[in-house]
């Protein structure tokens, strides 16, 4: 039996139509649009946390084919010529490489387990010690402030008083409450007459500071909680990650000689 060399050509062609067909997206005006642009793009979907199913991946390749269309009437206009097109193309490779740098650097800036909790026992060695819940009214007057201690201490209540007369709208409305925080957590000199007072205690004289004149009241204390290192140990990771990638982009601005 004999075979034709045209007869295997044209089957061997046959054969790979399909397979070239798949490496492309479309053809448009004679150009093949490589199947990579549609995966390129749907990866950034998928990344974005948009799921890709059938009619997303259709808009996906339409998208496609309108930007290969948009390109070669560009090309077709001469616009890769134009010096804002170079501009504009040179920002971008820079931007692209700067991420690519960036992205190689952040895998070898790993936080061993010894480097968070180092960090962790400093922030344990700041935090330790009392935490406070008070509650105030700011006014802007000491005479002002001077008559809400009298009527405090007359029976009047300091919550009421607090929503009607403090200055301060954050903890006004909760009735003067603060919450529970360091001493640090305040200006001087309301913490340091805060920690004079016991729990229930009242400030017989207003305190003055940047923001006006404070009656304070200590409605409890107790040691600080401080969360455990295993529920934190994410995030002092990612802090001391982003310190090292700081870190990388000063030493390289350190180094580089710049005229």
């Amino acid at each position: 039996m004999k075979f034709s060399l045209s007869a295997v050509m044209a089957a061997a062609l046959l054969v790979a139509a399909p397979l070239v067909s798949a490496q492309n997206v479309a053809i448009v005006n004679g150009k093949a649009v490589p199947s990579s642009r549609l995966d390129a793009l749907v990866k950034q979907v998928e990344a974005s946390g948009r799921p890709v199913d059938d009619t997303v991946r259709a808009q996906i390749r339409e998208e496609v084919i309108l930007r290969e269309i948009f390109m070669q009437e560009a090309q077709r206009r001469g616009m890769a010529a134009s010096p804002e097109y170079k501009a504009q193309m040179e920002l971008a490779r820079q931007s692209i490489m700067i991420r690519a740098l960036f992205a190689d650097e952040e895998k070898k800036a790993t936080v061993t387990d010894a480097e968070a909790k180092a960090e962790y026992d400093k922030f344990v060695a700041a935090n330790a010690g009392k935490e406070y819940r008070a509650r105030h009214i700011l006014v802007e007057g000491e005479d002002k402030a001077k008559a809400l201690i009298a009527q405090i201490k007359g029976g009047a209540s300091f919550e009421e008083l607090a929503k009607k007369e403090s200055k301060d709208p954050g903890s006004g409305a909760n009735g003067g409450d603060l919450d529970w925080a360091a001493a640090g957590s305040y200006v001087t000199e309301f913490s340091e007459a805060m920690v004079k007072l016991d729990k229930g205690q009242l400030t017989d004289a207003p305190v003055k500071s940047q923001f006006g004149w404070h009656i304070i009241r200590v409605d409890d204390v107790r040691q600080a909680q401080l969360p455990a290192f295993e529920e934190v140990k994410p995030q002092i990771q990612q802090q001391l990650k982003q310190q090292k990638m700081q870190a990388f982009q000063e030493s390289l601005r350190t180094k580089a000689k710049v005229q």
